[in-house]
């Protein structure tokens, strides 16, 4: 059985990886093969929890940055998203002022 080399990804490339990568995309931000990996895993010894998707395993991102000691740059990497994102949907802005609604008779 020959083992897969996979190459390992930097902090900004599992940064910017789907809220459920797959786990062949966690082996390569923990820098192990596929076959340790699946080791790990059906050993039950996988540092995050593995998650089934039919056949495919998935794990969290936010377990995999706990774990690689990332989630301070990605609740940055949230905020600064959510503070530019700009979509043109209606709503509340944060320095817009709220609507007040207009004196009725019965309230005077």
């Amino acid at each position: 059985m020959s083992v897969k080399k996979v190459s390992p990804l930097s902090p900004e490339q599992v940064l910017d990886l789907p809220a459920m990568p797959g786990v062949k995309q966690a082996f390569a931000a923990l820098n192990i093969s596929e076959g340790t990996g699946y080791q790990l895993i059906r050993q039950e010894q996988f540092p995050i929890e593995v998650i089934p998707f039919g056949r495919t395993k998935r794990v969290r991102k936010t377990d995999l940055c706990q774990f690689l000691g990332l989630s301070a740059l990605l609740a940055a990497g949230v905020q600064s998203a959510a503070a530019t994102h700009d979509d043109g949907a209606p709503g509340v802005q944060p320095e817009t002022p709220s609507e007040q609604p207009a004196p009725t008779s019965a309230s005077k």
